[in-house]
């Protein structure tokens, strides 16, 4: 199993951060250091505490920001860096972003979106929940108060999740997604097909949406709850304080 990380979105909320930089190398230390710790910092951090020693990285936006640094951060992390180019990162949503990555799923990935600031506790989670079958299961969040926002899923005992969408009733919800996966290598054929489907629909869906595509082909995907645990998806400045702060407990 490898490591993926999303990182090619314009994160144009958080100008003036991602006038130069993506959205997963905005420093999240405490003091907002330029050399601090970034998104893709903890994230690469977290592969390599669970074992984790070769991932890959989804680029676009200011994609040389982050090829100036993959030497650095694989001396740094002991993890071998793939980039994989998005030729599309600014125009099309994230549903083609994961498609063009679908060679790395190939091999089983923990999946984390380039802007989502989480404890190691995730990944240990997920990797526990291994097995039985399970084939994708999404990291979720059942403690959180639900707004508009959120990326809001509905799961069911026995039969996995039903809905994952923002477009819901926050009461309907099980919980929120946080933006971390497991997918099992077997699941990436009939996932890059769905993905595919999604964007030649409407290139502005989220790869979520290629997850609902599958469910509604049949296709079982599970959850695995995380605890009360502090994270935070980083889109705007609001955001990133937050993720500061809890950048500072891990």
């Amino acid at each position: 199993m490898i490591g993926l990380v999303l990182a090619a979105g314009a994160g144009r909320r958080l100008r003036p951060y991602t006038d130069t930089l993506p959205k997963a190398l905005v420093p999240v230390g405490p003091d907002g250091a330029h050399d601090g710790p970034t998104v893709l910092d903890l994230t690469l951090a977290n592969f390599a505490a669970v074992g984790i020693t070769r991932a890959a990285v989804v680029v676009g936006y200011r994609k040389e920001a982050v090829y100036a640094r993959k030497a650095a951060l694989e001396a740094r992390y002991g993890i071998a860096l793939t980039l994989v180019d998005n030729d599309k990162a600014e125009e099309w949503n994230n549903a083609y972003s994961l498609w063009c990555a679908r060679d790395a799923v190939r091999h089983g990935v923990i999946l984390a979106n380039g802007d989502t600031v989480h404890p190691v506790s995730v990944e240990r989670t997920l990797l526990a929940a291994r097995g039985e079958g399970r084939r994708i299961i999404l990291a979720l969040d059942t403690a959180k108060k639900l707004a508009d926002e959120e990326m809001k899923v509905v799961a069911e005992p026995g039969r996995g999740v039903r809905r994952i969408t923002k477009l819901m009733d926050p009461a309907e919800a099980t919980g929120e997604y946080i933006g971390v996966t497991l997918i099992e290598g077997e699941a990436a054929p009939e996932l890059a097909d769905a993905l595919k489907a999604t964007f030649e629909r409407d290139p502005g869906l989220y790869y979520e949406d290629g997850y609902q595509e599958l469910i509604d082909r049949g296709f079982t995907i599970d959850v695995a709850p995380i605890g009360e645990v502090p994270w935070v998806e980083i889109d705007t400045c609001e955001d990133l304080a937050r993720g500061r702060e809890i950048a500072c407990l891990y």
